[in-house]
């Protein structure tokens, strides 16, 4: 058994349903269906051998890989460059546009020699449920039906009527699909994956393929045009805003923080999370992002989302969802999956769900702030569930939380959960204010300086001479470089600089940035984890907001460099620079964006943003 590719050794297509990973070795190892929460069908990146895969690549070797996305789309390229010749198999997934949650979804596989001659094999077997559904199948002239019980799988042939090659796929009794074919230069070939098929496998001739291509190309080409983006870094700030709209749930709005479970933040290690869900905070975080972009429609979506969600509410919000706004994600760990390499164990479900975590309140009052400041005004009905959620927010927020990094190792005093109530109650003043909304605004500016004061008293270390992670603590968090961008302190306030002084001494190494010390303050887990990439481009706004707009821009370009080949990333980074944890992770991709519009204005002479930094 061969390990895994690399986590970074994948791009990423979807149809704003679901999403798929696909290896520079021609395999999509991951892809869950129908929806980026249900069980997997392509599991390989976590079991290669029973997890299930789809693998298209040369039958001769050896060959050399390379992998591209059409430009400014989500369409994926790969490329084979062999002695023979060089090919490409070509992997999308046509959006599902103006439609409602379906079990119907297209995965097209499309094979083609550029220069020479190449033989091209196919090796595909699903592994429903994670695995753990066997399945039948059938075989007709034009494909395969792969029957899973409660799921369907069907391989239609790519090819003209009077073309044999690929037409005859070779079955073998464990329920395995093989199939071989030779290409000139310029032929096009490869099959179409549907789940959910509404008829029998069916040969689809190339040049319907082709329009699905363009039309493909045309729906992110659109999609991206509204795009406001301007600056310095345009290509990498628009690959990581189609990242975010390939984590979106179109049918509800709900944004996933990744489309993969199990990928672990340390290998052979237990911190292996499943992150196929929606968080309030990551979601939040996205909007705001993209509403930075110019992208208004996507937080409208994710509004009338939450709105759902709290109008089923026990009065608060939970701090994570399923994508059709289901609160059931009981956690289980799948024993007969070994994990990526070795790293154990696999986890499916979220028992995190059930803790209480103060910051989320903040971050979904500033993207509400946000949205309204770009003319996105909040209704009566929603200005009522937002009043509602403060009342609550007003008898909670001085309580021991888990915090954001939802350790588990019991409560505590995280002085980021106060951060952000502090901008809960601040954001909705100014909301309150600006348009004469009703609401017990003189309460509201109590709590909020009320927290204001301790924070002062209890968040800040004499000793360190910094913000530290807990009250009563010593220990440092990464969390806190968000205190100037939320407009809590000045960002040259001294008692801020030796804040931002104490963790670059402490956290930062070689510009890259951890979350906090696991040693210094134990979270329950075993074992260490890479670099936060978060936290470095949170990092490089701060130091930009400070004025060190020389070293914000290395730190920043420095970053760039740890992308993957398409511009992805992961959680983590660890001491080798390679990737680590869920992937591509969307807290990575806003927090780029963020940085690179502050770099922007900074480098410009302009202030980093517009919101105000003095309380109202």
């Amino acid at each position: 058994m061969t390990d895994a590719p690399a986590i970074a050794d994948h791009g990423l297509i979807g149809d704003l349903q679901t999403a798929a990973l696909v290896a520079t070795d021609g395999t999509i190892d991951w892809f869950c269906c129908p929806r980026f929460d249900s069980p997997s069908v392509f599991g390989a990146l976590l079991d290669q051998e029973h997890g299930g895969h789809c693998r298209i690549q040369p039958a001769v070797r050896p060959y050399r890989s390379t992998q591209l996305y059409f430009p400014d789309t989500a369409i994926l390229i790969t490329r084979f460059l062999t002695e023979d010749g060089t090919g490409e198999v070509c992997d999308f997934m046509p959006p599902i546009l103006g439609r409602g949650p379906t079990d119907n979804h297209r995965l097209v596989r499309t094979v083609r020699c550029v220069r020479g001659r190449l033989t091209f094999d196919l090796d595909l077997m699903p592994g429903f449920d994670y695995g753990r559904q066997p399945h039948s199948l059938r075989q007709t002239e034009d494909g395969v039906v792969f029957d899973g019980g409660d799921h369907t799988m069907t391989v239609h042939v790519v090819r003209e009527p009077d073309d044999p090659r690929l037409a005859q796929l070779q079955t073998t009794e464990d329920g395995r699909v093989y199939g071989s074919f030779t290409l000139e230069a310029g032929q096009t070939r490869g099959i179409v994956l549907e789940s959910a098929a509404p008829g029998p496998p069916r040969t689809i001739r190339p040049d319907e393929i082709a329009q699905l291509f363009h039309s493909t190309v045309r729906y992110w080409h659109s999609w991206l045009a509204r795009s406001t983006y301007r600056g310095r870094w345009r290509e990498a700030v628009h690959r990581s805003a189609i990242t975010l709209k390939l984590l979106t749930y179109a049918p509800t709005g709900a944004i996933v923080a990744a489309p993969t479970a199990g990928l672990p933040e340390q290998i052979g290690g237990e911190r292996n999370w499943d992150y196929r869900y929606t968080w309030i905070r990551d979601a939040s975080f996205a909007v705001h992002s993209l509403l930075a972009l110019g992208f208004t429609e996507e937080a409208a979506d994710f509004a009338r989302w939450l709105r759902n969600r709290y109008q089923e509410s026990d009065g608060r919000l939970r701090i994570m969802y399923r994508v059709d706004g289901s609160p059931e994600l009981r956690e289980e760990v799948l024993d007969h999956w070994p994990g990526y390499r070795g790293s154990r164990p696999v986890r499916i479900g979220n028992d995190a769900s059930g803790q209480l975590q103060l910051d989320i309140y903040g971050e979904l009052l500033d993207a509400i702030y946000r949205a309204d400041q770009r003319g996105l005004r909040i209704g009566h009905e929603g200005w009522q569930d937002v009043t509602a959620l403060l009342d609550w927010l007003a008898f909670n927020w001085d309580q021991p939380e888990e915090g954001i990094w939802e350790t588990r190792g019991g409560r505590a005093d995280f002085s980021y959960g106060r951060l952000m109530s502090w901008v809960a109650f601040d954001r909705a003043i100014r909301i309150a204010t600006t348009h004469s909304l009703p609401g017990p605004i003189e309460q509201w500016r109590a709590e909020r300086d009320q927290i204001y004061a301790q924070l002062w008293d209890r968040g800040w270390s004499p000793h360190r001479q910094a913000f530290v992670q807990q009250y009563a603590s010593e220990v440092l968090d990464s969390s806190l470089l968000r205190m100037v961008k939320v407009g809590f302190v000045a960002p040259r306030d001294p008692r801020w600089l030796s804040t931002l002084t104490a963790i670059t001494e402490e956290l930062v190494t070689d510009s890259l940035v951890y979350r906090y010390d696991p040693a210094a303050a134990p979270d329950g887990l075993r074992g260490a984890e890479g670099t936060f990439s978060l936290c470095t481009f949170d990092y490089v706004n701060a130091l930009a907001r400070a004025g060190d707009v020389d070293q914000a821009r290395l730190v920043f370009e420095k970053m760039l460099t740890y992308a993957n080949h398409v511009g992805l990333y992961a959680e983590e980074i660890a001491l080798t620079g390679a990737q680590l944890g869920n992937f591509p992770q969307a807290f990575t991709h806003l927090a780029l964006i963020d940085a690179a519009l502050t770099l922007d204005r900074a480098m410009d002479g302009t202030r980093p943003d517009t919101r105000p930094t003095t309380a109202a």
